[in-house]
């Protein structure tokens, strides 16, 4: 839906009055302030360099220090967040079989990392946890069989380069597959199915841990998707980014606790299963009070349906590249 936003004319008496504004796939009348936001060829331009920017961040990881393993792996998995955030916005552009075949392969690119990260997470989750000394002594047994299966940083850069170089190929067939013109209403909508997917998994993680890990992927897509909008754009856009970057940040402790769960099965050799058994519950005694207690903070956030938001955010936009002369003139119109 295109925005309707308002310009004005004077009439016979001399009278300024308001009248309706229609420009397709744009955001406001001419005069508002310049942004990639406003036109088709320089939106296409602004989301291939993000996702051609994080792919090169992702390289750049893997040129690691040796003593900044964990670092690089974060800072990779990241990137590669931020390049599935813009495949996201641009979905509606591509053909089916080209955006399934560059979101497989950034999944699996962060997938084959997704070890190397837990093996730097689960020492320090589950050292913050209050254990009894049963509990800690069974911790600290996962922890020491997990240290003998790390990969040698040798290994670690061989995983991170074959990510980057898997993930700049993506960004060849991205840029080749794309429409040579993309509309804001195209990129709306990406970003709209992210919230509603983001959304659903919120209510789903009521009574699943599977999708509380979900939900949390989905919000961090979403919080970089604003973030480069709002870059374009002004401070009612960021407003909203900074709305959802609170709640996804929120999840963070949660999802590290679902992990270390996983963890104790996975590297919980020589553990009794009742030791494994009451390490879990311990961890279960934190995680499910996070899990209510996130997702009553996040209701708000969540509680418009996907069409609402995606016209929060064109009205956001529309409101931040239009001047304040101008938005006072489309505000008050109706009075």
């Amino acid at each position: 839906m295109v925005p309707v936003m308002t310009t004005t004319t004077t009439n016979g008496d001399g009278k300024t009055e308001a009248m309706p504004y229609h420009e397709e796939d744009k955001l406001g009348p001419l005069g508002t302030k310049v942004s990639a936001l406003l036109h088709p060829n320089d939106l296409r331009k602004t989301l291939l360099r993000a996702f051609h920017d994080a792919v090169q961040d992702a390289r750049d990881a893997a040129a690691f220090d040796d003593e900044s393993s964990a670092k690089a792996v974060h800072d990779s998995r990241k990137a590669l967040r931020r390049a599935r955030a813009v495949l996201g916005m641009v979905a509606g552009a591509l053909p089916k079989s080209e955006r399934k075949a560059v979101g497989r392969a950034l999944q699996e690119s962060r997938r084959a990392l997704s070890p190397i990260r837990d093996h730097a997470v689960a020492p320090e989750t589950l050292g913050q946890l209050p254990l009894g000394d049963d509990d800690r002594a069974a911790a600290k047994r996962v922890v020491d069989n997990a240290a003998e299966t790390l990969p040698a940083v040798v290994e670690i850069k061989q995983l991170l380069g074959e990510s980057a170089a898997r993930a700049a190929a993506q960004a060849e067939a991205l840029e080749a597959s794309l429409r040579a013109e993309l509309s804001w209403q195209s990129v709306v909508d990406g970003i709209q199915e992210v919230y509603g997917d983001a959304r659903h998994a919120r209510r789903k993680a009521k009574d699943s841990k599977q999708w509380f890990h979900t939900w949390r992927r989905r919000c961090k897509e979403l919080t970089f998707q604003l973030e480069l909008l709002a870059t374009h754009a002004g401070p009612r856009l960021a407003a909203i980014q900074s709305e959802v970057k609170g709640v996804t940040e929120t999840l963070g402790e949660a999802v590290d606790l679902v992990m270390v769960r996983e963890f104790v099965d996975t590297y919980g050799q020589g553990l009794g299963k009742g030791e494994s058994d009451h390490l879990k519950s311990a961890i279960d005694a934190r995680l499910e009070d996070l899990m209510a207690e996130t997702r009553k903070a996040a209701k708000d956030t969540f509680s418009q349906k996907p069409s609402r938001f995606a016209k929060r955010l064109t009205k956001a936009v529309r409101r931040d590249l239009t001047p304040a002369d101008d938005a006072d003139v489309s505000e008050n119109a109706g009075d």
